[in-house]
């Protein structure tokens, strides 16, 4: 997910916001390699076949990232590939939907593929959350708060993701939190969506269009009219300071 600097970076690397994660039934898992960093709950212990996993699509993007130099770093969109491995190839569909770079979609995609094969193998429920970018298939109504960094607000909305609309991908971009690049000022934008991949994807393109307005306010505006136009999308919840703005089926809650 694209994202600047927060003023105070090494909470946000340690991801302390993971304390307040309620595993209930659920068995918590840890995959960290290289800037990949997942926590997983699932109904039983993934951790090893999951690291595996993530080792796999690990190497088809590093190694399609060897031969297109160009796909770590475009910032809009390039052409779809048809040699290209699955993984690649949903990447580049997303960032030409939302009109970025095909990498904005590489921590929700990395979510959802470690999910499915999960699923795949015999798990019955999971959870993939990936530096805030969440693949979502449980059997039962999931609220996730959002992490909306200073805002006054963060932690204290939620959303909720009902049985029917699972497996799910709910997404959030910042340009208050986080690591990696981003032309927004949103504390956050979250993007509810079936491919986690899309999510992600738009959810750095609506985070970049409150950048461009005068006020947060504007901002809110100008995000969730365009939020409109993208087909595949669930719901957009947008926060940016004290102020917030939703549009599409999206169920918001008090935490």
């Amino acid at each position: 997910m694209q994202a600047t600097v927060r003023k105070d970076p090494k909470s946000y690397i340690a991801r302390d916001y993971r304390r307040l994660q309620s595993q209930g039934d659920l068995v918590s898992s840890y995959v960290r390699i290289s800037e990949t960093d997942l926590h997983i709950l699932a109904d039983r212990d993934v951790e090893a076949l999951a690291k595996d996993l993530v080792l796999r699509y690990r190497m088809q993007i590093e190694s399609y990232i060897g031969r297109h130099p160009e796909f770590l770093s475009a910032l809009s969109p390039l052409p779809a590939d048809d040699l290209a491995p699955p993984i690649v190839r949903e990447m580049l569909c997303a960032g030409e939907v939302a009109n970025v770079g095909p990498m904005a979609a590489v921590a929700g995609v990395i979510s959802e593929y470690v999910g499915k094969d999960l699923l795949a193998t015999g798990v019955g429920e999971v959870i993939v959350e990936n530096g805030g970018d969440i693949f979502l298939h449980r059997k039962k109504a999931c609220t996730v708060a959002i992490f909306a960094g200073q805002s006054p607000l963060s932690y204290k909305v939620g959303v909720v993701v009902p049985e029917e609309a699972m497996p799910a991908g709910i997404c959030t971009s910042s340009g208050t939190v986080g690591h990696s690049l981003s032309f927004g000022e949103a504390d956050s934008v979250t993007v509810l969506a079936s491919s986690t991949a899309l999510a992600d994807a738009v959810a750095t393109r609506l985070g970049n269009e409150v950048g461009l307005a005068r006020s947060g306010e504007a901002g809110i505006k100008r995000a969730l009219a365009l939020a409109r136009q993208f087909a595949g999308i669930d719901g957009v919840v947008v926060i940016c300071g004290e102020l917030m703005g939703a549009v599409g089926k999206v169920e918001l809650v008090r935490l």
